[in-house]
């Protein structure tokens, strides 16, 4: 296993052991400490597996989960302010907000990846709704979807066909690569996926337990093995978290792809994860968990 603790503040935990402190990349300590019971969630929506979270510009937070009204939306403090998508996702997976505020849906249900504006209008549909396929404009279980700098559209088409579709950012169909298997290039699960400020196309390959790095047209440049990314989120800094879904752990990774620090255990209280699935970042560079069997959002805020 290629993990490596690069310093010894990694080692160091608060709160009852449930998060540690670590180093970024520049040399800033980084420390984060859960925000329980951040989301105020109205009474007649329950929460069921939380598969994918977002943040705008504005600081709302969006939830994705797998129950009545998927898309929830909260303001900065976690108030509750609305929610949509009943009649239009089947089985959620992903949520990512680009740089227009837009929300971005993954449904595995129906093979397709949506984007809405922020108070819910459907804005575009990629994909063939229940026609899973190879095809161009089709998907097989979408999992993920990240943007470039020019608006490009990247999806991991993860559960069905291992591999990623590349579209420019009117939603017309450019590359794609990738193929089943353990050998470079080849997926085992393609399950999350973020651009880089270099433009490196990074994505989580979950089943085999390694992030691949590729450049813009899929040409393979780095592999980083020995972990489970189920999710990858960026912060503002450019530093690179994971979300661990089988050690139930987050990781800080270098730009090298080792773990510089790592935060939560398994576990129900606040600070610790019973499978993260996602995760994203805000302006101040707190972070936001979701997690499949905990059916939670947890706020972990970054301290100065």
């Amino acid at each position: 296993m290629r993990i490596r603790i690069l310093i010894a503040a990694a080692a160091t935990w608060i709160l009852a052991g449930v998060i540690a402190t670590s180093t970024g990349i520049a040399g800033e300590k980084i420390d984060f400490v859960p925000v329980p019971n951040f989301l105020k969630v109205p009474q007649h929506i329950t929460l069921a597996q939380c598969s994918g979270v977002g943040v705008d510009s504005q600081g709302q937070v969006y939830l994705l989960h797998r129950g009545q009204q998927p898309i929830l939306c909260f303001d900065a403090r976690g108030k509750f302010l609305r929610s949509w998508g009943d009649d239009l996702i089947k089985s959620p997976h992903g949520l990512r907000i680009d740089r227009d505020d837009n929300v971005w849906v993954t449904d595995i249900g129906h093979h397709l990846v949506l984007k809405f504006n922020p108070k819910g209008k459907l804005l575009l549909a990629l994909g063939q709704t229940d026609k899973p396929g190879l095809g161009i404009g089709q998907f097989d279980k979408p999992t993920d979807v990240a943007f470039g700098a020019k608006g490009e559209i990247y999806v991991a088409d993860g559960y069905g066909n291992s591999r990623i579709v590349k579209f420019n950012r009117q939603g017309k169909f450019l590359t794609t690569w990738g193929r089943p298997g353990r050998s470079r290039g080849a997926f085992n699960t393609p399950h999350t996926i973020r651009v880089d400020s270099k433009g490196r196309v990074i994505v989580g390959d979950r089943e085999n337990k390694r992030v691949q790095v590729f450049d813009a047209d899929g040409m393979l440049l780095e592999i980083w093995p020995g972990f489970s990314p189920y999710g990858l989120a960026f912060d503002s800094n450019g530093v690179l978290f994971v979300a661990d879904g089988v050690d139930h752990k987050i990781l800080q990774l270098d730009t090298s792809g080792n773990v510089i620090g790592l935060w939560g255990r398994k576990g129900k209280a606040p600070g610790e994860f019973t499978l993260p699935h996602m995760l994203a970042t805000d302006r101040a560079n707190n972070l936001y968990v979701v997690e499949i069997t905990g059916m939670r959002l947890q706020k972990l805020a970054r301290q100065p």
